[in-house]
Protein backbone atom coordinates (compact mmCIF):
# COMPACT_ATOMS: atom_id res chain seq x y z
CA UNK A 1 0.00 0.00 0.00
CA UNK A 2 1.01 3.73 -0.71
CA UNK A 3 1.52 6.23 1.91
CA UNK A 4 -0.83 8.36 2.59
CA UNK A 5 -0.64 11.66 0.71
CA UNK A 6 0.16 13.67 3.96
CA UNK A 7 2.85 11.41 5.00
CA UNK A 8 4.33 12.01 1.60
CA UNK A 9 3.40 16.03 1.80
CA UNK A 10 5.24 16.40 5.56
CA UNK A 11 7.96 13.38 4.39
CA UNK A 12 9.15 16.37 1.65
CA UNK A 13 8.85 19.35 3.39
CA UNK A 14 10.55 17.59 6.33
CA UNK A 15 13.51 16.67 3.90
CA UNK A 16 13.80 20.28 2.65
CA UNK A 17 13.63 21.14 6.41
CA UNK A 18 16.49 19.08 7.68
CA UNK A 19 18.59 19.72 4.06
CA UNK A 20 18.48 23.71 5.26
CA UNK A 21 16.80 24.48 2.13
CA UNK A 22 14.17 25.74 4.18
CA UNK A 23 15.96 27.28 6.84
CA UNK A 24 14.93 27.99 10.70
CA UNK A 25 12.36 30.62 10.70
CA UNK A 26 11.35 30.52 7.03
CA UNK A 27 7.57 30.81 6.89
CA UNK A 28 5.83 27.92 4.70
CA UNK A 29 3.65 28.48 1.78
CA UNK A 30 -0.20 29.34 3.29
CA UNK A 31 -2.90 26.16 3.29
CA UNK A 32 -3.81 27.37 -0.16
CA UNK A 33 -0.41 27.39 -1.54
CA UNK A 34 0.47 24.17 -0.31
CA UNK A 35 -3.11 22.43 -1.51
CA UNK A 36 -2.48 24.04 -5.07
CA UNK A 37 1.32 23.32 -5.37
CA UNK A 38 0.52 19.10 -4.12
CA UNK A 39 -3.37 18.89 -5.72
CA UNK A 40 -4.69 17.72 -2.37
CA UNK A 41 -7.36 19.26 -0.25
CA UNK A 42 -6.76 21.64 2.66
CA UNK A 43 -7.88 18.87 5.40
CA UNK A 44 -4.48 17.35 4.02
CA UNK A 45 -2.59 19.93 4.30
CA UNK A 46 -3.50 20.21 7.97
CA UNK A 47 -2.85 16.38 8.26
CA UNK A 48 1.00 17.13 6.72
CA UNK A 49 1.60 20.17 9.17
CA UNK A 50 -0.02 18.35 12.22
CA UNK A 51 2.97 15.48 11.88
CA UNK A 52 5.49 18.02 11.37
CA UNK A 53 4.42 20.10 14.09
CA UNK A 54 4.55 16.81 16.64
CA UNK A 55 7.79 16.22 15.20
CA UNK A 56 8.76 19.72 16.55
CA UNK A 57 10.31 20.46 12.77
CA UNK A 58 7.48 23.97 12.28
CA UNK A 59 5.58 26.24 14.87
CA UNK A 60 2.00 27.74 14.37
CA UNK A 61 1.11 31.48 15.15
CA UNK A 62 -1.79 32.84 14.74
CA UNK A 63 -3.01 34.66 12.02
CA UNK A 64 0.78 34.77 11.02
CA UNK A 65 0.79 31.16 9.64
CA UNK A 66 3.27 27.94 9.60
CA UNK A 67 7.22 28.67 10.57
CA UNK A 68 9.91 26.21 10.44
CA UNK A 69 11.47 25.90 14.28
CA UNK A 70 14.56 27.09 15.23
CA UNK A 71 15.67 24.01 17.13
CA UNK A 72 13.36 20.65 16.52
CA UNK A 73 11.06 19.91 19.70
CA UNK A 74 12.19 15.78 21.18
CA UNK A 75 8.41 14.67 20.59
CA UNK A 76 8.27 11.66 22.79
CA UNK A 77 4.94 9.59 22.93
CA UNK A 78 4.37 6.97 26.08
CA UNK A 79 4.80 4.05 26.83
CA UNK A 80 5.40 3.58 22.77
CA UNK A 81 8.62 5.65 22.83
CA UNK A 82 9.97 3.24 25.70
CA UNK A 83 10.08 0.98 22.75
CA UNK A 84 12.08 2.75 20.15
CA UNK A 85 16.01 2.66 20.10
CA UNK A 86 17.88 5.69 20.04
CA UNK A 87 18.80 5.11 16.50
CA UNK A 88 14.91 5.53 15.39
CA UNK A 89 14.75 8.75 17.01
CA UNK A 90 17.71 10.62 15.99
CA UNK A 91 17.00 9.14 12.54
CA UNK A 92 13.25 11.22 12.61
CA UNK A 93 15.28 14.18 13.43
CA UNK A 94 18.08 14.42 10.95
CA UNK A 95 19.01 12.48 7.65
CA UNK A 96 22.76 13.02 8.68
CA UNK A 97 24.13 9.31 9.84
CA UNK A 98 23.22 8.19 13.19
CA UNK A 99 25.99 5.64 15.31
CA UNK A 100 24.92 4.50 18.45
CA UNK A 101 27.57 2.57 20.81
CA UNK A 102 26.43 0.75 23.77
CA UNK A 103 28.99 -0.98 26.26
CA UNK A 104 27.06 -2.89 29.26
CA UNK A 105 29.02 -4.50 32.50
CA UNK A 106 28.22 -5.49 35.81
CA UNK A 107 29.31 -2.82 38.66
CA UNK A 108 29.21 -2.22 42.12
CA UNK A 109 26.15 0.06 43.17
CA UNK A 110 26.83 3.74 44.28
CA UNK A 111 24.87 4.93 47.09
CA UNK A 112 22.76 7.03 44.95
CA UNK A 113 21.96 3.85 42.51
CA UNK A 114 21.73 1.65 45.45
CA UNK A 115 19.25 3.92 47.06
CA UNK A 116 17.16 4.16 43.64
CA UNK A 117 16.88 0.37 43.10
CA UNK A 118 16.33 -0.57 46.95
CA UNK A 119 19.41 -2.40 47.02
CA UNK A 120 22.46 -2.39 49.13
CA UNK A 121 25.32 -0.15 48.41
CA UNK A 122 27.83 -2.38 46.70
CA UNK A 123 25.32 -5.16 45.35
CA UNK A 124 26.23 -6.09 41.69
CA UNK A 125 24.03 -4.24 38.58
CA UNK A 126 23.77 -4.18 35.14
CA UNK A 127 25.28 -0.65 34.38
CA UNK A 128 24.70 0.16 30.29
CA UNK A 129 26.15 3.13 28.29
CA UNK A 130 24.65 4.20 25.21
CA UNK A 131 26.30 6.85 23.19
CA UNK A 132 24.62 8.67 20.16
CA UNK A 133 26.47 10.89 17.56
CA UNK A 134 25.14 12.43 14.51
CA UNK A 135 28.36 12.18 11.66
CA UNK A 136 30.63 12.11 14.28
CA UNK A 137 29.29 14.88 16.69
CA UNK A 138 27.94 13.55 20.12
CA UNK A 139 24.13 14.50 20.41
CA UNK A 140 23.76 12.26 23.49
CA UNK A 141 25.01 10.01 26.65
CA UNK A 142 23.29 7.81 28.71
CA UNK A 143 23.66 5.52 31.55
CA UNK A 144 21.20 3.03 32.48
CA UNK A 145 21.34 0.41 35.51
CA UNK A 146 18.90 -2.72 36.61
CA UNK A 147 19.78 -5.65 39.36
CA UNK A 148 20.91 -8.18 38.26
CA UNK A 149 18.77 -10.95 36.46
CA UNK A 150 16.39 -8.01 35.62
CA UNK A 151 16.12 -7.49 31.74
CA UNK A 152 14.77 -4.71 29.91
CA UNK A 153 11.56 -2.84 30.96
CA UNK A 154 9.01 -5.16 29.53
CA UNK A 155 7.47 -5.42 33.03
CA UNK A 156 7.12 -2.04 34.12
CA UNK A 157 3.69 -0.91 34.83
CA UNK A 158 4.57 3.30 35.48
CA UNK A 159 7.54 5.50 34.19
CA UNK A 160 8.67 8.66 36.01
CA UNK A 161 10.55 11.19 34.34
CA UNK A 162 12.08 14.13 35.65
CA UNK A 163 14.01 16.95 33.14
CA UNK A 164 16.07 19.69 33.97
CA UNK A 165 18.84 21.71 33.18
CA UNK A 166 21.93 20.01 35.34
CA UNK A 167 25.68 20.15 35.62
CA UNK A 168 26.94 16.67 33.77
CA UNK A 169 28.73 14.01 35.33
CA UNK A 170 32.33 13.98 34.35
CA UNK A 171 31.72 11.58 31.93
CA UNK A 172 28.84 12.84 30.25
CA UNK A 173 30.66 16.09 30.18
CA UNK A 174 33.17 14.36 28.15
CA UNK A 175 31.15 12.81 25.69
CA UNK A 176 29.35 16.06 24.99
CA UNK A 177 32.50 18.33 24.71
CA UNK A 178 31.49 20.60 27.12
CA UNK A 179 33.09 21.46 30.44
CA UNK A 180 32.12 20.19 33.86
CA UNK A 181 30.55 23.90 34.46
CA UNK A 182 28.62 23.75 31.19
CA UNK A 183 24.81 22.91 31.76
CA UNK A 184 23.46 20.42 29.73
CA UNK A 185 19.63 18.82 29.37
CA UNK A 186 19.06 15.99 31.57
CA UNK A 187 16.22 13.38 31.66
CA UNK A 188 16.17 11.31 34.82
CA UNK A 189 13.94 7.75 33.96
CA UNK A 190 12.68 5.27 36.59
CA UNK A 191 10.75 2.59 35.04
CA UNK A 192 8.64 1.09 38.41
CA UNK A 193 6.79 -2.30 38.37
CA UNK A 194 3.46 -2.55 39.98
CA UNK A 195 4.75 -3.48 42.97
CA UNK A 196 6.47 -0.26 43.12
CA UNK A 197 9.80 -1.44 42.55
CA UNK A 198 12.33 -0.12 39.92
CA UNK A 199 13.05 -1.98 37.51
CA UNK A 200 15.71 0.70 35.92
CA UNK A 201 16.93 3.99 36.43
CA UNK A 202 18.58 6.06 33.52
CA UNK A 203 20.28 9.03 33.31
CA UNK A 204 20.39 10.88 30.09
CA UNK A 205 22.24 13.81 29.10
CA UNK A 206 21.81 16.04 26.07
CA UNK A 207 23.27 19.22 24.73
CA UNK A 208 21.40 21.99 25.98
CA UNK A 209 20.94 23.93 23.02
CA UNK A 210 19.92 20.82 20.98
CA UNK A 211 15.93 21.09 21.82
CA UNK A 212 13.98 24.11 21.90
CA UNK A 213 11.51 22.29 24.08
CA UNK A 214 10.93 18.34 25.77
CA UNK A 215 6.99 17.62 24.82
CA UNK A 216 6.05 14.17 26.25
CA UNK A 217 3.00 13.18 24.68
CA UNK A 218 0.86 10.71 27.21
CA UNK A 219 -2.28 8.42 26.18
CA UNK A 220 -4.51 8.78 28.71
CA UNK A 221 -6.77 5.57 29.40
CA UNK A 222 -9.81 5.18 31.29
CA UNK A 223 -8.70 2.42 33.41
CA UNK A 224 -5.44 5.84 34.54
CA UNK A 225 -2.98 3.58 33.43
CA UNK A 226 -0.84 6.75 31.80
CA UNK A 227 2.53 7.99 34.09
CA UNK A 228 3.12 11.26 35.37
CA UNK A 229 6.10 13.51 35.05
Amino acid sequence: MSEPAYVSIAGELAREIRSGALRPGTQLPSYAELSARYNVSDIVVRSALDLLTSQGLVRSQRRRGTFVTDRPNLVRVSPERQLEDPEDTFARESEKAIEVDRHKQEVAASDAVAAVLGVKPGTRVTHEIVRASEEGRPISISDSYQPLGVEGTADATFLEETVSDSLPTATHAEWLGVSAGTLVKSVVQRFISADDQVLMVSYVSYPRDRYEAFVFRMSLTPEGGSATN
